[in-house]
Order: C-alpha cells, then sequence, then structure tokens
C-alpha cells in the first residue's frame, strides 16, 4: 500500500514539471497595440515661407508751424482720424495780417510811382525825339521807369509771402490718417520748424509690413513676382483671419551682417487691423505644388536620425520607414521621400509602436483616411 502511494506522488510530480516546463518554452504573446491611421495622398498645396514681420505706416508725418506765433486753437483731439487738407491748429494770424496789409501799402505805393514814370517816358518822347530835351535827361526818365517796374515786382513777390506767411497760421493735414497725441497745447507759443512737432500723423490705409528671408530665397522670391503677383498674409494675435496683401518691395542688396534681404507687403487695411508697430507673422506664397505627397504633421516622428513614419504593412504590422519633410504648412507635411500616394501611416499612438509591432485600428476608418487636419 505505501508503495503505490509513492509511485501515484512520483508520477504527480512529474506531470507538474512536465507542465511547467511547457509553460517556460511557450513563446510569449505580443499584444497588439491600438493606433489610428491615415493615408498618404497627392494635393495641391501652395509654397509659402515664413517670416516674423512689422507693420509700418507708408507716410508717417511730423506736423510743425512754419510760423513763430502763439497757438490759439487745436481743433482736433489725441488719436483722431482726419482726412486730407483737414484744419488741424490756428496759430494769432494778426502779426502775419499785418504784415499782409504792409506789402499792400507798399504794392499800391510803388504801382503810382510806376505809373507817373511810364507817364513821363511817354510825355518826353516825342520832345527828345526832336532836340528840345537833352539825352540825359530822357535816359533818365527810362531809368526811373525800370526802377519802378522792378520795385512793383518786388512788391508782388513780398504780398505773396505774406499772403503764404498769413496762410501759415492754418495748420492743414499734410494727408488722411491716425494722429498721435497732441504734444503742444493751445496757448504755448510755438517756432517755426521747431525740434518738438505738434503731432504725429500716420498713414493707415494702406499700409505696409516689413519682414526679412534668408539670402538664398531671392532668386526663388524674384522668379515668382515675375510669373505673377505674390499673395502675402499678415496674422497676430486678435486677427482673424489673416489678412491679405500682395509684395510690393524687395530691397537691392543682402544685408552682408544677418544673410537676409529685407522684403514688404502692401495692405489695404480697411478695417485697420494692421497697426504701426505691430508684431505679426507673415506668409509669402510662391506658387503651388501640384503634386506633392502630404501627411499629417502628426504622423511624422523625429529621431536621432532624423524624421520617420510608422508604415502599415498587409498584414497590419509597423514598418519604420526614414522620410524626407520638405516642409510644413498649416498642420500638413509635404514629404519629398519616404511615403508614396496610398501608403497607410500611423497618425496617432506612435510611442507604443516599434518596428514589427502588430496593430489595432478600425479598419472602416483605416479604407477612409486622408490626410486632410
Amino acid at each position: 500500500m505505501r508503495s503505490r502511494r509513492w509511485q501515484l506522488c512520483t508520477c504527480a510530480v512529474a506531470l507538474w514539471a512536465l507542465a511547467a516546463c511547457s509553460r517556460e518554452r511557450a513563446p510569449p504573446r505580443t499584444a497588439s497595440v491600438p493606433v489610428t491611421v491615415t493615408r498618404a495622398v497627392t494635393r495641391d498645396l501652395p509654397i509659402v515661407v515664413s517670416a516674423p514681420g512689422t507693420v509700418e505706416a507708408i507716410n508717417a508725418v511730423a506736423v510743425k508751424s512754419r510760423v513763430d506765433g502763439q497757438l490759439l486753437e487745436a481743433l482736433v483731439g489725441d488719436g483722431a482720424e482726419v482726412a486730407a487738407g483737414q484744419l488741424l491748429f490756428r496759430i494769432d494770424p494778426r502779426p502775419a495780417q499785418a504784415a499782409l496789409q504792409q506789402a499792400q501799402a507798399a504794392l499800391a505805393r510803388d504801382r503810382a510811382t510806376l505809373v507817373q514814370a511810364r507817364s513821363q517816358v511817354e510825355r518826353y518822347r516825342d520832345v527828345a525825339a526832336k532836340g528840345y530835351l537833352s539825352a540825359d535827361q530822357m535816359e533818365q526818365y527810362r531809368t526811373n521807369l525800370g526802377v519802378a517796374q522792378a520795385a512793383v515786382k518786388v512788391d508782388e513777390a513780398n504780398l505773396e509771402a505774406a499772403r503764404l506767411t498769413l496762410g501759415y497760421t492754418q495748420i492743414h493735414a499734410p494727408m488722411a490718417g491716425r494722429l498721435g497725441r497732441i504734444a503742444v497745447q493751445p496757448g504755448n507759443l510755438v517756432k517755426a520748424n521747431d525740434s518738438t512737432a505738434l503731432v504725429t500723423l500716420n498713414q493707415i490705409e494702406p499700409i505696409y509690413v516689413s519682414f526679412a528671408l534668408p539670402g538664398s530665397q531671392v532668386g526663388r522670391v524674384l522668379a515668382a513676382q515675375q510669373a505673377a503677383p505674390l499673395l502675402v498674409l499678415a496674422s497676430a494675435p486678435g486677427i482673424a483671419p489673416p489678412v491679405e496683401g500682395h509684395l510690393a518691395f524687395v530691397d537691392n542688396a543682402v544685408d552682408s551682417a544677418s544673410g537676409t534681404i529685407r522684403l514688404r507687403g502692401e495692405f489695404a487695411n480697411a478695417g485697420h487691423v494692421l497697426w504701426p508697430g505691430q508684431l505679426v507673422s507673415v506668409e509669402l506664397t510662391l506658387g503651388h505644388d501640384a503634386n506633392a505627397v502630404v501627411l499629417p504633421a502628426k504622423a511624422v516622428q523625429n529621431g536621432p536620425h532624423g524624421s520617420y513614419v510608422y508604415l502599415v504593412r498587409p498584414d497590419r504590422s509597423a514598418l519604420q520607414r526614414p522620410v524626407t519633410v520638405a516642409r510644413v504648412h498649416e498642420g500638413v507635411a509635404i514629404i519629398e521621400q519616404g511615403v508614396a500616394d496610398g501608403d497607410l501611416v500611423v497618425l496617432d499612438g506612435q510611442s507604443r509602436v516599434q518596428d514589427g509591432s502588430e496593430l489595432k485600428f478600425d479598419a472602416d476608418a483605416a479604407s477612409a483616411a486622408d490626410s486632410r487636419p
């Protein structure tokens, strides 16, 4: 009896050992990695270069007085919108009016002298021709006539200058635009062409946006500009959608210190969303890629050896594939090499994927996936 029990125990131990060995030798099962996928597609995409930019007024005028005098009145307020020719300031006109009256009186006096000199020449011309008047005396009458004519011309010029000076006592806007802060208040004395401007006037419509690109882009920009007008977009926080303009200026030299070239876009700015001194993001469109292979930018990963994606094999396993990204535009990566039109690529969940990993995804979503962001 004891021998039979021993045999049963020995058989049980052997069976347990065999089961343990079989469990150790069985290969581990790898769980499928859940991912989302997309397909690479061919699209027509614009060729866009981006750069930071600064808004600049096309014209900025420091409004100053042309005459000395007391500022009597400011007819506009700080930050006012003004039209071209609008009256802005009035300076005391009384000194200029007095000078104008003096010029008018001098002109009237010399015109009377001119009339007398002309009548003397006409009266004595025949007398001198008959010899009853000396040649010297006749020449003196002619000289007096010339002097009187010159005096009248001088008076006419002085009168015009006095009228201009009187006109300068009213200061008008040289162009339409937006005023800054008024620096000199009524009651103060102003001087002609003083270092302190009464106010600064900036032209807001149209307006410039200045930006710089690497000097290596000059050839592409000039070639594209010869083909067609180039679209420029300016955007900033609070500007939606981006403002559209066109490239208006390319500098004639590359800055040797920075290696960049200065460009300028012109914008109609009817809504006044662009403001002088504002920092904006600029996008310059240089043309279009008619057959660009594109993927959502988040499908592209960066590793120590460059950019790569995970392609999906027919058996639903992952294949790590190096790619060359030409550029990224609005969340879409343009792929130069590594992916072809129609390739299925892992879009999300790459953190758990390795080369050869078994993938789990919705087949219906995969068949409908494309690269639109």
